[in-house]
């Protein structure tokens, strides 16, 4: 008896229903920053290939993402199987063995075509514990008709003397630019990331070779006083509100004469679609003062399994999707190459889809290589990090330095006393975790 052909489309779905009904959800939280925008909207593409597994998305401002990813980790919550953290939670927490260790990759993932200096960040005993989504450095953009109408021509590398002068020769706010734009939200990876490269380049440190903080120093007391003042006098009024994506738009939106940024936010600068200053804008290294050592960070946001995850499978599946070559194709394919993840492969910048499209690749490239983890400040210090500090106790110590930095930046309080009581925090943190007594 010949089936009837209704019956068909009715098995069909049922059988669709039935693989929905068994899908394996993993639960992925990100921080709520483009590329990872990209991330989820990409997500049927994903499960298309995957029918056995769903996903459900969390996007986290990027302070509030940190926390929840530090609480749920290091309680053991479960909350997640897949968290996107940095290159400084990676080795702290890999040793820890609270991250799933990432041993045999798939071939087709090629591991070797990770980036070194990225891939090292990310691994403990030679394997990784996260895979790279995107990596930074950081540069400086400027509007180049601004410039062109001042007559000035960008060198290479600026000193921040030359930056602070520009500031105020272009500052116009009643026309609706200011002279610069900065990172003023508190944070150990918001203000502090900026201001932590700006203490490096005038010769400070976080800490001498004792674990001593140096917080209150000459070369931090030059720095964040140049900090404010030129913020303070020349950047957009509540600047201690505006992170990474605030001074995005700002900029974007043509509202910033100079902006001192990470590389990731190049490819949406020059996408024409999401910049109003896509023709007019110009990037070089950037500024130094007294050292050029540390004055560009190295940053990577990855994908980790939490030891914690019952899902391991599911969500190994989806990070080595995430992270692929594969994946930056199809990015570039859906969005335009200036939008693929950047940082992390070197077949991205070997691909001349990316390179026709991207003139900053390869300058984009060179900062990430050339940022030194381990050599990042004018006297030598005992931790590993540029623009962090590799120890534990760093996150809260970074925070409560940004929150104090961020006071001074509104007049609450002037840079001494900000830095001084940064500093006694900072040494009452570190004589109770026993770095000294």
């Amino acid at each position: 008896m010949k089936p009837s052909s209704t019956l068909v489309p009715l098995a069909a779905a049922v059988a669709l229903a039935s693989a929905a009904a068994q899908a394996e959800t993993i639960r992925v939280a990100t921080v709520n920053n483009a590329d990872m925008v990209v991330m989820q909207s990409l997500t049927d593409e994903f499960e298309s290939a995957h029918p056995d597994i769903t996903v459900d998305w969390v996007i986290l401002e990027e302070n509030v993402l940190r926390q929840r990813m530090t609480t749920d980790i290091a309680t053991g919550g479960g909350q997640f199987d897949v968290m996107t953290i940095g290159n400084y939670e990676v080795p702290i927490w890999a040793e820890r063995e609270w991250l799933l260790p990432l041993t045999d990759l798939p071939a087709e993932y090629d591991e070797e075509d990770l980036l070194g200096s990225v891939r090292d960040g990310l691994s403990r005993d030679g394997v990784l514990h996260a895979l790279p989504f995107y990596a930074e450095s950081s540069m400086l953009y400027y509007r180049t008709d601004l410039f062109e109408a001042l007559g000035v021509e960008m060198p290479a590398q600026p000193s921040w003397d030359q930056v602070a002068e520009w500031a105020a020769r272009l500052h116009a706010p009643n026309e609706g630019t200011y002279g610069i734009c900065l990172r003023g939200k508190p944070g150990w990876g918001e203000n502090m990331a900026f201001l932590s490269t700006l203490v490096n380049t005038n010769g400070g440190r976080w800490f001498d070779m004792e674990w001593q903080p140096e917080i209150n120093s000459a070369a931090w007391q030059q720095a964040i006083t140049f900090y404010v003042d030129l913020l303070g006098n020349y950047g957009p009024p509540g600047a201690s509100a505006n992170g990474f994506n605030e001074n995005l738009a700002l900029f974007a939106g043509g509202r910033c004469a100079m902006w001192v940024d990470s590389t990731a936010a190049a490819g949406r600068l020059f996408d024409p679609g999401e910049s109003e200053v896509a023709d007019q804008l110009g990037f070089a290294q950037a500024p130094v003062a007294d050292t050029p050592k540390g004055a560009h960070w190295l940053w990577a946001w990855n994908l980790a399994i939490p030891a914690s995850s019952e899902r391991v499978d599911a969500a190994r599946q989806f990070i080595t999707w995430a992270t692929s070559k594969e994946y930056i194709a199809l990015v570039g394919e859906r969005e335009g190459w200036t939008s693929v993840p950047p940082g992390t492969r070197a077949s991205t910048y070997e691909d001349a889809r990316y390179t026709d499209a991207a003139p900053f690749a390869g300058f984009v490239l060179d900062a990430i290589e050339s940022a030194d983890p381990n050599d990042a400040t004018l006297e030598p210090n005992p931790y590993i990090g540029v623009q962090l500090v590799g120890i534990p106790e760093f996150q809260s110590i970074g925070t409560q330095v940004g929150q104090m930095i961020a006071a001074a930046l509104t007049g609450q309080m002037s840079v001494e006393q900000a830095l001084d009581s940064a500093q006694r925090t900072a040494e009452r943190t570190m004589r109770q975790a026993g770095y000294y007594d």
